[in-house]
C-alpha cells in the first residue's frame, strides 16, 4: 500500500511511514558503533580515543547538511501541500548545489587546519597524530556526507522513505565490510577505519544523487537551479534548530572531553566515546521518528488541515512516551554486555563504561520529547521556537550541567549531566507546546 503525505494517519499507517526513517537512523548509528568496536579492539585504546576526540569536530563541519535538509524539506513539503510543485523542485535543486559548493570550501579549510584544531582540543603525541590522520582522510569525502544528510530528508518528502533506508543500509554495510577488510585483514589500522568511513559516505551520496538526477515518479527531482535568496533564508532560519543542535552537541562533546581529560584521562575519553556511540543509537529512534513525521506535518500545515495536525500531535505524544520508557529499560539491561564489547580488554575501561551506561540511561526519559518537540516546530516552519528549544537544551542546560555537576559529583557528575539538562529542556518544550497550540491548531 502506497502511503501519501495527504493521507489520514492511523497509528499503524504513521508507524509504517516513519519506520524506514527510524531504521535508517538506527542503522547509521549501528555502523558507527561497529566502526568504534573495530578500532577499539583491533587498533587500540589510544586510536579509539583519537576518533572520539575528533568526531565532534567532523560532525560540527557536517551540521550544515542537517540544517539544509530539515529546514529545506519542511519548506518544500509546505509548497507541495500548496500545490506549487515547480517551485518546490527549484528550491530543492538550489539547496543541493548550495550545500555542495559551501561544503567543499569548509572541508578544504578544515583539512588544512586540522592539526591545529586537534592540538587545541588538548591532544599531543600519538593521540594528536592519530586524530589528525583520521579526520583528514574522512574530510576527503566530507561533501558527500553533507549531501547524504540532505538527501535523507528529501527522500521522505519524495514519499520514498524506504529508498532512504536502502541507501543507509548500503552505506552501513560498505563501512562494516571495509572495516573488516582494511583493519583486520590488511592491517591498515586507523587509516583503514577512516578509508572505510570515507567510502561509505560516498555510497550514501551517490545513490540518491543518481535517483534525483534521473526521471522518477516522485514529486521531487533535480532541475536547473535558480538562486532564491528568500527561500534560502527561510531554509536556514527554519533549519537553524538542527544546526544549533548539531553545533551544540559537538561543542558539548568537546567540553566533555576537556573535563574527562582532567578527571579520568585517556580512559575517560574512551569511555565517553563508547557511551556516545550507543547513545546515538537510542537517540536515532527519536531523530528518525522526527525526520519521518516532519514532511507529513509540513504538508498538512501547508494544506491548512488542522484536524490532521491534531491527530498527528496526539499520536506523537503516545508513541514518544512509550518509546522513552522502553529505551531506559533497555539501556539498563544492556549496560553489562555493551561494556564488555567496548572495554572488555581493559578492566578500568570496562568498569567506567558500565557505570556511565547505568547513570546516563535516565536521560532517555525526556530526550524523545525534547527532540521530537523541536522537530515538530521545524515541520511547522517555526524555526525560531525550534532553535530556541535546541539552544536551551544544549548550549545552556547541557553546558551548565557538565561544568557544575562534576565539581559536586566528580566523574558521576559527567554521566548525570544528561538527565539534568533534558529535564530542564522538557519544561521548555511543554511551555512552547501550550503557548503555540492555538496558533497552529494541533
Amino acid at each position: 500500500m502506497n502511503i501519501q503525505l495527504s493521507d489520514h494517519f492511523s497509528y499503524k499507517k504513521l508507524i509504517r511511514f516513519v519506520l524506514p526513517s527510524v531504521v535508517m537512523m538506527i542503522f547509521t548509528s549501528i555502523y558507527s558503533v561497529v566502526d568504534g568496536i573495530f578500532v577499539s579492539n583491533f587498533v587500540g585504546k589510544t586510536s579509539f580515543a583519537a576518533v572520539n576526540l575528533v568526531m565532534p569536530v567532523l560532525l560540527l563541519l557536517s551540521s550544515g547538511g542537517f540544517m539544509l535538509g530539515t529546514g529545506g524539506s519542511a519548506l518544500v513539503g509546505m509548497f507541495l501541500g500548496e500545490g506549487k510543485k515547480e517551485k518546490a523542485n527549484q528550491i530543492f535543486s538550489m539547496l543541493v548545489c548550495f550545500a555542495a559548493f559551501f561544503g567543499a570550501i569548509v572541508c578544504v579549510c578544515a583539512f588544512i587546519f586540522m592539526e591545529k584544531i586537534v592540538r587545541f582540543l588538548g591532544a599531543d603525541g600519538k593521540l594528536l597524530f592519530d586524530a589528525t590522520l583520521y579526520a583528514r582522510i574522512v574530510l576527503c569525502t566530507g561533501v558527500a556526507f553533507i549531501l547524504q544528510n540532505i538527501f535523507q530528508s528529501f527522500l521522505i518528502v519524495a514519499e520514498k522513505p524506504t529508498l532512504g533506508l536502502i541507501l543507509t543500509v548500503a552505506a552501513g554495510l560498505t563501512n562494516m565490510i571495509l572495516d573488516a577488510i582494511f583493519i583486520v585483514v590488511l592491517k591498515w589500522g586507523l587509516s583503514g577505519a577512516a578509508v572505510a568511513t570515507a567510502c561509505a559516505q560516498s555510497v550514501g551520496c551517490a545513490i540518491p544523487l543518481v535517483f534525483f538526477l534521473r526521471k522518477n515518479k516522485t514529486p521531487l527531482h533535480l532541475t536547473k537551479p535558480t538562486f532564491d535568496a528568500h527561500a534560502l533564508f527561510r531554509t536556514i532560519t527554519n533549519g537553524s534548530s538542527e544546526l544549533v543542535g548539531n553545533i551544540a552537541m559537538s561543542v558539548v562533546s568537546i567540553l566533555y572531553n576537556f573535563q574527562l581529560i582532567k578527571i579520568a584521562g585517556e580512559t575517560g575519553i574512551a569511555a565517553y566515546g563508547a557511551l556516545m556511540y550507543v547513545s546515538f543509537i537510542f537517540a536515532a529512534v527519536f531523530l528518525g521518528y522526527g525526520i519521518g513525521r516532519a514532511p507529513i506535518v509540513s504538508f498538512h500545515h501547508g494544506a491548512r488541515n488542522t484536524d490532521e495536525l491534531k491527530n498527528l500531535f496526539k499520536k506523537d505524544c503516545t508513541i514518544v512516551a512509550i518509546s522513552s520508557v522502553t529505551l531506559v529499560i533497555f539501556s539498563e539491561i544492556l549496560s553489562l554486555p555493551l561494556a564488555k564489547v567496548f572495554g572488555g580488554y581493559d578492566p578500568a575501561l570496562f568498569s567506567m563504561i558500565r557505570r556511565a551506561f547505568m547513570l546516563y540511561s535516565f536521560t532517555y526519559l525526556f530526550m524523545g520529547s525534547n527532540l521530537c518537540g523541536s522537530s515538530f516546530f521545524t515541520a511547522l516552519n517555526n524555526g525560531f521556537v525550534s532553535a530556541l528549544i535546541s539552544f536551551l537544551r544544549t548550549f545552556v542546560f547541557q553546558i551548565a550541567a557538565v561544568l557544575i555537576l562534576p565539581k559536586i559529583l566528580q566523574l558521576d557528575g559527567i554521566w548525570l549531566s544528561g538527565i539534568a539538562s533534558e529535564t530542564c529542556a522538557f519544561f521548555v518544550v511543554i511551555f512552547c507546546v501550550i503557548f503555540f497550540k492555538k496558533r497552529y491548531g494541533y
